[in-house]
């Protein structure tokens, strides 16, 4: 295993080698995003690598703190685009996830075209902040990360149907929180 610091030296360097070290590091979890996003195994691969070949663009200048939320956030990015332009009829661990929140967060339109995709992030983090962290964590792996019931339950030990349980209050939660708090 190779550190993040050791990665970007290598990437600074121009060396084909932290391409390599960054998808022994993270590779696992860069095509799993895809996936869960995309619900195609080639699909995921592309995105991974075209997120690779952004990363190898932005780094240098680019010295992210967090390397592994660069990456991810990149493709998660890329495969939301892919998952747009595909406009697939099957419905993907993406379309699902979406889909439970979509009460939570519009109510047609309006909620989207009110607030810009900062001050969204911002309600949502705020929101996350009065979780706890085992429930943060549940959250963030089903609607960041898009990961099946079956996958939370084995990461945080718990079984389907508590994280199951567990994620429909905190919708509810959300929805309260978002009308409350924030007027709408």
């Amino acid at each position: 295993m190779v550190d993040d610091a050791k990665i970007l030296d290598l990437f600074f360097a121009r060396s084909e080698q932290g391409l390599h070290a960054l998808d022994a590091q993270y590779g696992k979890v860069c095509r799993k995003l895809a996936h869960n996003i995309l619900g195609d195994e080639r699909d995921a691969e592309e995105c991974v690598n075209d997120a690779y070949l952004s990363v190898w663009n932005a780094i240098p200048p680019a010295r992210p703190a967090h390397l592994l939320a660069y990456v991810c956030k990149i493709v998660r990015n890329l495969s939301l685009k892919r998952y747009a332009q595909k406009n697939a009829a099957k419905r993907s661990g993406y379309t699902v996830a979406f889909e439970e929140l979509a009460d939570c967060l519009t109510q047609g339109d309006a909620v989207r075209e009110a607030v810009d995709a900062n001050a969204s992030a911002q309600m949502l983090a705020a929101f996350l902040d009065t979780l706890s962290k085992e429930n943060r964590v549940i959250f963030l792996r089903r609607y960041w990360f898009c990961d099946p019931y079956k996958d939370i339950a084995a990461r945080v030990g718990l079984s389907e149907k508590n994280v199951s349980v567990r994620l429909t209050r905190m919708r509810k939660q959300l929805k309260n929180y978002l009308q409350e708090k924030e007027g709408f």
